[in-house]
């Protein structure tokens, strides 16, 4: 696995809304306009919406708690591509990781509107107001579950057990939940790839299957997904 990442079991993950005067977006407003300017220039349709980033990070034994506040998306795209200036803030996110009954994972293409088109990515997105419960609960397995749903058209059985791995590194907490399905490669994918064709505007270009290391694309896959990947295959977390 990857140097730049550490993992850690998690049976318990727990997260909350917190307040948050962020001092490095206030101190470069500029450079954020100018950032959102140019990625919008250069790709219709973005959305500059509220996110959330997190802050606090604790954990105890196989328990996770984790702060989370609320920002513009254009100053976590700023934040993002100045290489996450701020160390005490990170990026974090929770994603299912489908594993299919003959050993493979699948995998999603974004598509080319999407600010991170061509890349390869497990079905996950950053944290928003949706995942936010009454109280301040921040629904982060709620989040994974959605958007898996949303891009793959495959709802979560109820009774599915909750295990995560969380990935820490590179100004990234990637909570990843590996699912594993009835369905061999060949057929999941199938299900897939019909809900996506049938959507009128798919957020995916396609999906791809990774049955070992050999699959790893490191131009196109992110850090957290090749470390991620290259643990499993390599039995580090079985």
């Amino acid at each position: 696995m990857s140097e730049s990442f550490t993992w850690t079991r998690l049976r318990h993950l727990e997260a909350r809304l917190v307040a948050h005067d962020w001092a490095w977006a206030r101190d470069n407003a500029e450079t954020i306009a100018a950032t959102w300017a140019r990625r919008c220039a250069e790709r219709s349709g973005l959305f500059d919406g509220r996110v959330l980033l997190a802050r606090a990070c604790r954990i105890t034994g196989d328990r996770c708690e984790i702060d989370l506040f609320e920002v513009a998306y254009s100053q976590f795209l700023a934040f993002r591509q100045a290489g996450s200036p701020d160390p005490a803030v990170t990026n974090a996110f929770a994603a299912i990781v489908p594993w299919t009954a003959d050993g493979a994972a699948l995998l999603g293409i974004m598509g080319s509107h999407t600010a991170n088109a061509g890349q390869i990515y497990f079905a996950c997105g950053t944290p928003d107001r949706d995942d936010i419960r009454p109280g301040g609960e921040v629904d982060l397995a709620g989040s994974a579950a959605r958007e898996f749903r949303e891009e793959t058209g495959i709802a979560l059985a109820p009774d599915a057990a909750e295990a995560w791995v969380l990935l820490s590194g590179e100004s990234q907490r990637a909570f990843l939940r590996p699912v594993r399905f009835a369905e061999e490669a060949d057929a999941l994918l199938a299900r897939m790839e019909a809900h996506r064709r049938a959507e009128a505007a798919p957020e995916l270009a396609g999906f791809v299957t990774v049955r070992g290391r050999d699959d790893l694309d490191p131009t196109r896959m992110p850090p957290f997904v090749r470390a991620y990947l290259e643990g499993a295959f390599a039995g580090t977390y079985g």
